[in-house]
């Protein structure tokens, strides 16, 4: 059963907008009070293009978010969308975001597929254009009905089958959608014998969330079952998107791991669809996408290449996957002997790493394999029916998340099965086991000392991926014949890198949301040179992805630690080198880089990651549920578990401009994360007294610890959700600012109901990693959005402190810091603290901590990569001079952030 908590009590809150009028939830924007101003005329009309600027040529619809700035857009208002051209475009609209005036600072629209894409659009005020057929949503007892106007999808509401039935006038395209898991005991070759489960879905919740007119959203919730026995394991979360005027269907499938990784291993993960086919075997296809736009197109009784020749009309019909030609019409010679022609009803496509796929096929089960093709990156997408109809089904970052595969069983018979492995049953199972044996290391004494050398946080029991997630983005289309090549090939660029609708750099700058930075600006030498640097630094982590081929079904999304300049290789089984699990916030970084400069390669790199970081590195379950795990070798093999790594702050930006329901889960889980303290001491192998936590008197960080605290808040705030997240933000920030040293007392005695900290003597505690981890991010919004005058000038004060001079900090804190690290990193604080208080002093004081580069990059740094080749290295590979994931991503938010704040100063 699910925990009760409040998290539990806030899931139908998110969803609640109407389909046209923007309203908030009743507590949203009521707590500060006012009322919103008329609409300025700069909001009257947005530009909107898609990301990757082309218009897409398929798509199953889409959904996106745009900003607005406080006081704009009134509750209740009506937006409509046109194209460029003027052509009305049905649109959906809800909020997903408030100011707190009350006004609206976020909404998300849906378009489908009734008028064609065109390149750009205006969403403006006004009445919006309804569907001419719009979605409907039916719902009995036993099931759920989505009518988009071109296929209706029936959805249970119990048992094993999520999908009964997916129609298209009044043909069944597809029957039968459920999960599938393989289950063996071993992952070792072994003298036991092997032994394998099979387990289905087991439905446990279904909720409509949104009902149309032109997006619905069904949410499915359960866990997988085995066929044989009384075993349920992998809960599930399933959300179904469907689109007026649209044959596509988006899936969702997020699973969490409840295993126990010394026993279960996953030898095969899927999404399993029946496919009934009526037409003859020689018009019956099958497709598979292959490197870029390539295609596999294949007859399941293939009727070219014979030695007699059917007429050059018939051979041409079926390879364009069109009718072909009555029999009656065919050499006689090939028509008489068609019984003799093997029909192949087994195709499978095997993605088993992220450099090859392979095809083959076979006439039936018990007879032998024939390759059929090979390549390097599949595209994820594979078609089986005929010319009468057929189900097109795809798996986004396909090669990427590895090993995976396309099967596609039976079609020479009356039903086709087709599978979408998320883990192919032909790779090795799925081992999550920790990597060591612990060295001996059984004692917190002996573990610090571990840390001394490998940097790895070691503790017995720890390193476990009990309660960790994988969400993977698949697609189905229900298709009214066999898709020509072309048409192939633009569903698989779909499926690919699904097409989204973003407002430029500009719009979102204007709008004031975020915070701190600037759109990129090269006007002057000193700003073109930052900008270059921060290109270089993206652009050499974007080359590393794919050089160091840093993908896979629990990698792909993430980048390494540090670099080994000896071995030529990143730190990948050096403890804490490896995996960054957002150390130091590479997230903060590549999403301010998106804001900035709206480039697509950025929001793309930025959006694995926010899909890697937030279930990968989370736990989702168990007695750590709502912590990140700190960088390692696996990404859950530290010890230290930590709300810095889970924090909504890597979040906010994905939900906001994509209105992602998934992610808002994250970020809504998080609400009650302060829960944790009572059951983790976070300091545990240093405390010299015993850890009793004490609900009304816990200790809580100020720096890593409230600022998770406060982006959980913060989002549940402005979402317009649970009004204890505003009071616990407000008290916490009240009682911060009321503090001796305000942060610079480094943590507090935290009240669990009430969010407050406790009253304390004055002290002293400043770490270089405290701002380091969305503090500043948080602290920027929250000094304007909350108002306390002394949150702001304990955060000033901070701010000004951290790079002063020792005689600066100790006059006004008593004491001086020491030697800070990460000096750069935090010139952006004294950027902050110059704005806000106007002092030229200062502002000159950040550039030059900035320039300096101390644990960072300073500005003669050399700027550039060389290539390294020969018996040196595996592979040639393109290495930096400097190369440090966190040393890049601080850099990056302090050039950003500076620019934001005293770029008029520069140099």
């Amino acid at each position: 059963m699910p925990e009760l908590s409040r998290r539990t009590l806030l899931v139908g809150v998110a969803m609640t907008g109407a389909a046209s009028g923007l309203h908030a939830p009743a507590q949203a924007g009521a707590a500060l009070g006012g009322q919103p101003p008329p609409i300025p005329a700069a909001a009257a009309e947005v530009p909107l293009r898609w990301l990757e600027s082309e218009a897409p040529q398929a798509l199953v619809g889409t959904t996106w978010g745009v900003p607005w700035a406080r006081g704009a857009l009134p509750k209740g208002s009506e937006l409509s969308l046109t194209t460029a051209a003027g052509q009305d475009v049905p649109v959906q609209t809800w909020p997903t975001g408030f100011w707190p005036d009350g006004t609206v600072k976020w909404t998300a629209h849906a378009i489908g597929t009734e008028v064609a894409p065109a390149r750009e659009y205006l969403l403006r005020t006004g009445k919006p254009a309804a569907p001419a057929t719009p979605l409907r949503v039916s719902e009995n007892r036993k099931e759920i009905e989505v009518d988009t106007g071109v296929i209706r999808c029936r959805i249970a509401r119990h048992g094993r089958v999520l999908v009964p039935s997916i129609s298209r006038g009044d043909r069944t395209i597809a029957t039968g959608g459920t999960l599938v898991c393989l289950r063996k005991n071993t992952a070792d070759d072994t003298p036991e014998v092997v032994r394998t489960e099979r387990f289905t879905a087991d439905i446990r919740a279904v909720t409509v969330e949104q009902r149309g007119p032109v997006r619905a959203v069904v949410r499915v919730e359960g866990v997988h079952r085995a066929d044989r026995g009384p075993r349920v394991w992998l809960p599930f979360t399933i959300r179904l998107y469907l689109y007026a005027g649209s044959d596509g269907i988006r899936m969702v499938h997020t699973f969490v791991f409840d295993g126990d990784a010394n026993k279960d291993f996953i030898s095969g993960l899927g999404v399993r669809f029946q496919v009934p086919m009526t037409d003859q075997p020689h018009d019956r296809h099958v497709r598979f996408a292959g490197d870029g736009d390539g295609v596999l197109g294949e007859a399941v009784r293939g009727i070219t290449g014979l030695r007699r020749d059917p007429g050059a009309a018939v051979r041409q019909a079926q390879i364009a996957g069109r009718a072909t030609p009555p029999v009656s019409t065919w050499d006689t010679r090939v028509s008489s002997r068609l019984q003799y022609v093997p029909a192949w009803g087994d195709y499978s496509l095997r993605q088993l790493s992220e450099g090859c796929f392979d095809i083959r096929k076979r006439t039936r089960a018990g007879h032998g394999w024939i390759p059929v093709d090979s390549g390097r990156r599949a595209s994820g997408l594979g078609y089986v029916g005929g010319i009468s109809g057929g189900f097109a089904f795809g798996m986004r970052d396909f090669w990427q998340l590895h090993p995976t595969q396309l099967d596609v069983r039976g079609a020479a018979g009356e039903t086709a099965e087709v599978t979408m492995w998320l883990w192919s049953p032909d790779a090795t199972p799925m081992d999550l086991r920790f990597y060591h044996d612990g060295m001996g290391q059984d004692t917190y004494p002996k573990q610090l000392e571990g840390l001394e050398i490998t940097y790895e946080d070691y503790e017995p029991g720890f390193g476990t991926p009990y309660g960790i997630a994988r969400t993977t983005e698949l697609s189905f289309w229900a298709l009214g014949a066999t898709p020509s090549a072309e048409r192939f090939a633009q569903l698989a660029a779909a499926v690919r890198t699904p097409p989204l609708i973003v407002a430029a750099p500009a719009h979102l700058h204007g709008a004031g949301v975020f915070g701190d930075w600037s759109p990129v600006d090269r006007s002057t030498p000193a700003r073109r040179e930052i900008e270059d640097r921060l290109d270089f630094l993206f652009d050499h982590h974007r080359g590393q992805v794919e050089q160091r081929s840093w993908y896979g079904f629990w990698d792909y999304g993430d980048i390494m630690h540090t670099y080994d300049s000896d071995r030529h290789v990143w730190r990948y089984d050096i403890g804490g080198y490896a995996w960054d699990n957002s150390e130091l916030s590479p997230d903060l970084w590549l999403w301010y880089q998106y804001l900035r400069s709206g480039r697509a390669d950025v929001f793309r790199f930025a959006e694995a990651m926010t899909r890697h970081t937030g279930e990968v590195d989370v736990y989702h379950l168990g007695k750590w549920r709502d912590l990140g795990t700190r960088h390692g070798v696996q990404h859950w093999a530290d010890s230290a578990k930590q709300l810095r790594i889970s924090t909504a702050a890597y979040r906010r930006f994905y939900y906001f401009l994509t209105a992602d329901e998934r992610v808002g889960d994250l970020m809504r889980d998080l609400v009650d994360g302060d829960r944790t303290f009572l059951v983790l001491d976070p300091i545990r192998k240093i405390r010299t007294e015993p850890y009793q936590p004490d609900p009304h008197a816990l200790s809580v960080s100020l720096g890593t610890d409230w600022s998770g605290l406060a982006a959980a808040f913060l989002a549940e705030w402005e979402r317009g959700g649970d009004p204890v997240a505003l009071r616990k933000l407000q008290a916490g920030a009240r009682t911060i600012g009321a503090l001796p040293n305000g942060f610079v007392q480094g943590s507090g005695l935290y009240d669990l109901d009430t969010g407050a900290f406790a009253q304390a003597s004055p002290a002293v505690s400043v770490g270089s990693l405290g701002a380091v981890f969305g503090l500043v991010e948080m602290c920027s919004e929250l000094v304007d959005l909350l108002d306390i005058p002394e949150f702001t000038n304990a955060w000033l004060q901070y701010c000004r402190l951290y790079n002063a001079t020792a005689e600066e900090q100790k006059a006004e804190t008593g004491q001086s810091f020491g030697n800070q690290n990460l000096r750069q990193a935090h010139s952006r604080l004294t950027a902050f603290a110059a704005a806000k208080t106007g002092n030229a002093t200062l502002a000159a004081r950040a550039w030059q901590e900035f320039y300096t580069g101390h644990a960072g990059y300073p500005r003669n740094a050399p700027w550039r990569t060389v290539r390294v080749d020969g018996p040196a290295v595996l592979k040639p590979v393109d290495e930096a001079s400097f190369v440090s994931t966190n040393a890049s991503a601080q850099y990056g938010l302090a050039a950003i952030q500076c620019l934001a704040l005293v770029g008029d100063h520069l140099p």
